[in-house]
């Protein structure tokens, strides 16, 4: 239960360890908001059929948005093809807009 738990909510574990800490926090925030809401929205509707299958439908929904958002994530990782900048010239000369300091 523990690394299940790691899996999904540790940044550091879990698919979204392939972006740069800023855009790990990011999606790691909206996910988080998008959750407490699902949740919220669902437990304020137990009352009612049409309202309990809404919240089924935004559950399922919520499931969904974090697997695309774990899978693109992945195939970041995966496919993170290496820049001009991750192989500096043998001489040690700037290339393009590294002179301006980017």
């Amino acid at each position: 239960m523990y690394q299940v738990y790691r899996n999904i909510m540790d940044s550091r574990h879990n698919p979204l360890s392939a972006l740069p800490p800023a855009q790990r926090l990011q999606a790691m925030l909206i996910l988080s908001v998008m959750w407490s809401t699902i949740f919220c929205l669902t437990s304020a509707s137990w009352l009612w059929y049409g309202e309990l299958v809404v919240g089924h439908v935004l559950v399922i929904l919520g499931i969904a948005i974090t697997a695309m958002t774990f899978r693109a994530a992945a195939e970041k990782k995966q496919n993170s093809a290496a820049t001009y900048r991750d192989h500096p010239r043998s001489d040690g000369t700037s290339r393009y807009d590294d002179v301006w300091g980017g």
